[in-house]
């Protein structure tokens, strides 16, 4: 079922941190990506079709920027959908078919709860500040919304416009428009209290 990303963050809210592991084996923590002056943010997945449609936006991000982190979190952990499963998530990564900086497993869905994320994908862009990152950008990547669309611009080319803002120290002028995606798939009790504006 496809959902459209809600504002529960609102811009210049803390990021909330996290710790959690990756696909390559290693545990990555929001602070990890302190060297960056931005982290692309992004709750994605394995098997949607609307998330598998923007891997290639995605990796082209993240080879194409030296000073954005492109982090991927699959919060997707439940046992009706074993195709997102942590070890698939290995798989991708290792067959090069996400080369993001990291993608990270959500396995207790907290950090898609703390973000309010509610589809795959649901962009954050976080721009440093204080020590540590808070919400610049909330939006879709493009206008290319359902997973056969072609973008009008570039691929990812409204969040590329407002990361090129962000890092050349101009106000983000692109207008956020909700992201659309499969909705994350939360295991019974998991489901946090604005599940409930969906």
């Amino acid at each position: 079922m496809a959902e459209d990303s809600l504002e529960v963050l609102p811009t210049g809210a803390a990021a909330p941190e996290f710790e959690l592991r990756g696909a390559d084996g290693e545990t990555y923590a929001l602070d990890d990506f302190a060297d960056n002056e931005a982290v692309l943010l992004v709750f994605t997945c394995n098997h949607c079709p609307y998330a598998k449609a923007k891997f290639d936006a995605l990796n082209g991000m993240a080879d194409d920027y030296d000073d954005v982190a492109v982090v991927g979190v699959n919060p997707n952990n439940n046992p009706e959908y074993p195709d997102d499963s942590f070890e698939r998530m290995r798989e991708l990564v290792e067959d090069g078919t996400v080369q993001y900086d990291a993608y990270l497993f959500d396995e207790d869905q907290r950090v898609a709860a703390d973000y309010g994320a509610v589809c795959t994908p649901d962009p954050f862009l976080l721009k440093r500040a204080d020590g540590g990152f808070e919400v610049a950008f909330h939006s879709r990547l493009d206008d290319a919304l359902n997973p056969d669309d072609e973008p009008s611009g570039e691929p990812a080319f409204e969040m590329r416009e407002a990361v090129d803002s962000l890092l050349a120290g101009e106000a983000i002028t692109v207008e956020e428009r909700p992201s659309r995606g499969c909705s994350i798939k939360w295991r019974d009790g998991n489901e946090p209290d604005y599940w409930g504006d969906v």
